[in-house]
């Protein structure tokens, strides 16, 4: 009887030895390539526009050439970050034009409801250059665009804009260029001018 047993356990530790000697797989987490973000730096984006700016100097700006594009619609672009500001301008020929025109914002800021976990929103008044507005921060891993903005002087200008990325939205890992981008946003709009 205590041959068995023995010959019993020689058995099952055989066993556990030969399904435990193989070895787990432990995922690693998903790491990210670093972002080197180059030094502030702006230059005055001043054209046949109706509008003038501070613009960052790593950004280039691209006259939108669609066949539905309007005068003066572009795209400051972020080479290195993969990002676009895209920038639609509209000439305000009345009060409820302007209103058509702020009501289309909203209705794009919320197209990214589904997506978002948060916004915040932001009035922006410069009575000095008569340039008033509000920047939309959209929060959400999966959020398409993650800042959109409309400025106006409520009488004659509407510049409307919208920061998008040229990748799958996962702003954990955009973050650090959001947070930069969101600085030159931010000076795009205090910088503006109206001509």
């Amino acid at each position: 009887m205590p041959f068995k047993k023995t010959i019993f356990l020689i058995i099952i530790l055989f066993i556990v030895i030969a399904f435990s000697c193989e070895q787990a797989h432990t995922p690693l987490p998903r790491g990210y390539f670093r972002i080197d973000l180059p030094e502030k730096e702006f230059i005055i984006f001043d054209t046949i526009h109706p509008y003038s700016f501070l613009k960052p100097a790593y950004a280039q700006f691209i006259p939108d050439t669609r066949p539905d594009a309007e005068a003066y619609w572009g795209d400051l672009v972020f080479l290195d970050f993969g990002a676009s500001l895209h920038l639609s301008y509209k000439t305000v020929q009345d009060f409820d034009q302007l209103n058509e025109y702020v009501e289309d914002n909203r209705n794009f800021v919320n197209r990214h409801i589904p997506k978002a976990t948060g916004f915040q929103e932001n009035v922006y008044t410069n009575e000095e250059n008569n340039v008033y507005g509000v920047l939309y921060e959209i929060r959400g891993r999966e959020a398409a665009s993650p800042m959109q903005f409309y400025l106006t002087d409520s009488t004659r200008h509407f510049l409307r804009g919208a920061l998008y990325f040229n990748v799958t939205p996962n702003n954990d890992s955009l973050a650090p260029v959001i947070r930069f981008l969101a600085e030159d946003i931010r000076i795009l709009m205090e910088s503006l001018e109206w001509k």
